[in-house]
């Protein structure tokens, strides 16, 4: 009986050892987690950064020591006719290939949830290739096409690529939150006298809002951005990025620090809008409960 009190306490004794130990692997391998973390967003951001930082620089070339600060580039930016021009244009070609992203995507992804049909399964996957495909390979073959049918270049053809890259945005956000949708209220709708168009407009789209938002803010984003579909398609007209690109060949100015920090700042703003409008409203107060 003794030995066995003793071997038991003995084991007691080196139960807490070995989670003391366990402890100390975990906080350690937590450190170095977040060490790796920081350096990969430090490698990601800090180009970024430093662009925002020579926005304000008083020194005409883009190299340190930094001289001092001053709005003057900003207001060197948006006083230049060429490049308010190109904002202009692309501010055109983000929201009419939102449009088209909208009016293709939404009906699309209806299809997907809602009705069978042979290939289902094959459609679903085409649906997502434009996107999943370099934009060089999306801009190439929208060039051949347009070539093909005799349509020539201008920002509207730059529309139409944008709204064929970016519709499955839309189509992958609205299908996800059908699939969560409750169609029993829609059945309810329909019981109490409502006309289908009625049951949409009043049932169906308010719940399925956040996620028609949302992804309407990442496409006007990326077509904001783009430039490889933009590139092969754009006429005599440029959009901002072409026109921040063929002059960055010059050599980079401030000017294009300051409008590049204004495109940051107005990217950042819109995704995050975009992330809170599709979160799911009260999940906080459904995890605390």
């Amino acid at each position: 009986m003794t030995a066995y009190a003793s071997q038991t306490g003995e084991r007691r004794r080196a139960e807490p050892r070995k989670l003391r130990f366990s402890r100390g692997g975990r906080d350690t391998t937590g450190r170095m987690l977040g060490v790796a973390t920081g350096c990969v967003l430090a490698f990601m951001y800090a180009p970024i950064v430093t662009l925002m930082i020579f926005s304000f620089n008083t020194n005409q070339i883009t190299k340190l020591p930094l001289t001092g600060w001053t709005l003057d580039w900003y207001e060197m930016a948006f006083s230049n006719s060429e490049l308010m021009a190109a904002l202009g244009n692309s501010l055109i070609v983000a929201a009419a290939a939102v449009v088209i992203c909208l009016t293709i995507g939404i009906p699309t992804a209806f299809a997907m949830d809602r009705y069978e049909f042979p290939g289902k399964v094959v459609f679903r996957r085409l649906v997502l290739l434009p996107i999943t495909l370099p934009g060089l390979i999306t801009g190439i073959s929208m060039l051949n096409f347009f070539s093909i049918v005799g349509v020539p270049l201008s920002l509207w053809t730059v529309v139409v690529g944008h709204g064929t890259a970016l519709t499955a945005i839309v189509v992958t956000n609205v299908y996800a939150r059908l699939q969560r949708f409750d169609r029993r209220i829609e059945e309810a709708s329909s019981d109490l006298g409502a006309r289908p168009w009625q049951t949409f407009l009043r049932v169906t789209l308010p719940n399925i809002r956040n996620a028609v938002i949302g992804s309407s803010l990442i496409a006007f984003t990326l077509s904001f951005d783009e430039i490889p579909v933009t590139f092969f398609l754009t006429g005599r007209d440029n959009t901002l990025p072409m026109y921040i690109w063929s002059t960055i060949r010059r050599g980079m100015t401030p000017e294009i620090n300051a409008i590049g920090s204004v495109i940051i700042g107005t990217s950042i703003v819109l995704l995050l809008l975009s992330i809170f409008i599709m979160s799911e409203p009260g999940r906080g107060r459904r995890k605390a409960l």
